[in-house]
Order: C-alpha cells, then sequence, then structure tokens
C-alpha cells in the first residue's frame, strides 16, 4: 500500500511536517485579517499585509531552494520550521498591530522558505509516473487538518474571545513546531552538487519554454486569488454576516472537497495526462471570487466554497510538471525561482484589493475572477499536452 501511494519514506517524513504545521497554523491563520482588526489595523493594512505576505512569499522562495540545493533537505528543513516557531511566538506576543508584520518575516519562512525543497523531496524520491500520486499523499495530509482547524479555532475565539482564542492556537502551533523538527530529522535524502557552479541567471536558463508559459498563466491565476484572499473571512463575517464558526465550517467544506478530488484526479491524471487537469485548476479559481461574491446566504456561500475547494483538482498536477521539467541538480533552485517570479509578480495583489475594496467590496472579487479567465486561456493556448501529459 505504501507503494502504490507513493509513501516512500521521506516523503511521508515531509509530509507528516506538513500535516502538524498546517493543523497549527490553520488554528487561527484564516482569523488574523480579524485579528488585526482587533488590534486596531486600517483596512488597508489588511491587504498591505497580503502584499507582504506575497512579497516574502516571492524573496524567500530562491533563497530556500538554494539553501535546499547546498545543505541539504534535512538541514534546511530544520532551519526553516525553527524560523517560522520564532514568527509565532512574535504574533503572540505583539502588542499591536504593526508587529504582526515583524512575526510574519519569520512565519513565512516555513510556508514560502521550504517550499522548493518540499518539492524538491517528491523529485528526489519518485520517478516521473508516480509524482503526481507523490504530491497528492502530501496535499491530501496537509488539507486534512484545514478541514478541521479553522472550526476549532472559530470555536476557541467564540469561547474565549477572539484574543484569546488566537493566542491558544498561537501557542498550539509553537508545540507542534517542536514535534516537527524532530519528523523531518528524519530525512535522509543524499545532496546532489553542482558539476559546475550555478548562478540564477543559468537556472532561469534552463528553465524550458513550457516551464514559462505555465509560470506567465499561473500569474494571473494566483493575482485572481491574491486580490481576494485575505478579504475572504471579511467579506463573510462583515459582509453577508456569518459567525466565526461558520467561516470555520466554510474551510472544512473547502476542504473536504478537495480532499475527495485528489486521489481520482492522480489516478486519471496518469491516464489523461496533466494539461486538462491543471486547466480545470485554473478555471476553479476564476470561479470561486465570482461565486462568493453572488453569495448571499451561508447556504449559498458552502457552494462558493465548494467550488473554492475545486481549486486543488489539478494542483498535483500542475506541481508534478513544475519538477519534471526542472534538471535534477538544479531542482529546488529551479522550483525557488519559479516561486520567486509568481510570487514578486503577484505581491501588488492584495493591496490593489485593498483599494478595490474601498471603491466597494464585491470590487475586487469580480475583477479577480475576469484576471483569472485570462490565465486560463494562457495555459490553453500555450503549453502543449506532449509536455503537460
Amino acid at each position: 500500500m505504501a507503494e502504490a501511494l507513493g509513501l516512500e519514506r521521506n516523503i511521508v517524513a515531509v509530509s507528516i511536517a506538513m500535516f502538524l504545521l498546517a493543523l497549527g497554523e490553520h488554528l487561527w491563520k484564516r482569523f488574523l485579517p480579524k485579528y488585526l482588526e482587533m488590534r486596531g489595523a486600517p483596512i488597508v493594512a489588511f491587504g498591505f499585509f497580503g502584499t507582504c505576505e506575497d512579497f516574502l512569499d516571492g524573496v524567500y522562495q530562491y533563497p530556500g531552494g538554494w539553501i535546499g540545493d547546498r545543505y541539504g533537505r534535512r538541514r534546511a528543513l530544520l532551519l526553516f520550521v525553527a524560523l517560522a516557531a520564532v514568527g509565532y511566538a512574535l504574533y503572540w506576543l505583539a502588542p499591536s498591530w504593526p508587529f504582526v508584520f515583524a512575526g510574519l518575516v519569520f512565519v513565512m519562512a516555513w510556508s514560502s522558505m521550504a517550499s522548493p525543497t518540499l518539492f524538491a523531496v517528491v523529485g528526489d524520491a519518485l520517478p516521473k509516473d508516480r509524482r503526481a500520486l507523490g504530491f497528492t499523499v502530501q496535499s491530501i495530509l496537509r488539507r486534512v487538518p484545514i478541514a478541521v482547524a479553522p472550526t476549532l479555532g472559530g470555536l476557541a475565539i467564540a469561547t474565549y474571545g477572539l484574543r484569546s482564542g488566537v493566542h491558544l492556537g498561537l501557542a498550539a502551533t509553537v508545540l507542534l513546531a517542536v514535534v516537527t523538527l524532530g519528523v523531518v530529522s528524519h530525512v535522509n535524502i543524499p545532496v546532489t552538487r553542482d558539476p559546475v557552479p550555478t548562478d540564477i541567471v543559468a537556472v532561469w536558463r534552463s528553465l524550458p519554454s513550457p516551464l514559462r508559459w505555465l509560470l506567465t498563466s499561473d500569474i494571473f491565476i494566483r493575482t485572481c486569488e491574491g486580490l481576494v484572499d485575505v478579504f475572504l473571512v471579511l467579506y463573510a463575517i462583515n459582509v453577508i454576516g456569518i459567525s466565526a464558526p461558520a467561516y470555520g465550517v466554510l474551510i472544512a467544506v473547502q476542504m473536504t472537497t478537495a480532499i475527495l478530488s485528489y486521489f481520482p484526479a492522480a489516478k486519471l491524471t496518469d491516464r489523461f495526462g496533466r494539461k486538462p487537469f491543471v486547466i480545470a485548476t485554473f478555471v476553479a479559481f476564476s470561479l470561486f471570487p465570482i461565486a462568493v461574491v453572488l453569495a448571499g446566504s451561508f447556504s449559498a456561500l458552502v457552494l462558493a466554497f465548494i467550488v473554492g475547494g475545486l481549486r486543488e483538482l489539478g494542483e498535483p498536477a500542475r506541481k508534478a510538471l513544475i519538477v519534471d521539467l526542472s534538471e535534477p541538480a538544479i531542482r529546488a533552485r529551479s522550483i525557488g525561482l519559479y516561486y520567486l517570479i509568481r510570487s514578486l509578480a503577484i505581491a501588488p495583489a492584495a493591496f490593489i484589493g485593498g483599494l478595490l475594496w474601498q471603491l466597494s467590496p464585491a470590487r475586487p472579487f469580480w475583477v479577480a475572477g475576469a484576471i483569472g479567465l485570462v490565465g486560463v486561456l494562457v495555459f490553453a493556448a500555450t503549453v502543449e499536452e506532449r509536455y503537460a501529459g
């Protein structure tokens, strides 16, 4: 069963690490805009927070990939988890909203710096025809806690208040980070040295044309997401009028939908190729903000968040495609450069979303949907099936 599911020992270790930190982070992460609001942050600060998140996500990616290639997967992951734990503690200790930005600098070490190394472990440990399934297992173990944790976090906030509820979740996350350090110490992949030293320009030149077109379409899709992501909880609670626990239920619906779609999609990807599933994912990204803004009740939001869950339908296929098209000796750096460019390109999206929100809360959602559809067309027209098969 382990072989059939791609559960090689290194995949197991990084998947458990992703599970543990996702369980902790999502006790409070979806409510962070409300936490900022409680600390007195203006609405523009929410958008700026999202922009800083995207900016750090970009600038951390390539250094994270370089560390993963230079010092090995295990040492890199130990460093990233330790830095993230410092960030969780800073969130807890923050006396006012600007200090939350200082915590973000450390928290992003796990979600961003670690990303190229986590990708590279799948490429290192599994052959090409099993990578989509390997990413599927990773994605499920990362998202199972997301289906549960926001509801628990919402209940904690409803019971103890916003400040104490978020603090309780942050304390739990620090403890889980300590456990995660023990888990990632079991990663054991030999370091592959460059035949010759490779700088960032050479890494960019090594990226084949299909990967560059995938990156272009991905930028449109993630701009679509970035325009509205930080405002989802505000729209649901402040505009539509649902409670924090109800929002947690919506996240659970979204993650459950994603989880249920993973294994059938992974099996069909091996049979029909990666391209149809990447297109389906990009379409769902485009329709999600439109579905949210058309919703006027909790039941309608449930349907919208099912669409949001379907955004994950082709994510393992997209990730496998990135790994397939990256050269093994510089795999982590290639992945890091991909995400560096993507995140820097979309960094202004959340801030622009905040400006659009001031005009009308619905405005960023409509703009996001239109931009996402452009990304769908770019990918469908440029990445040939022979590269995505």
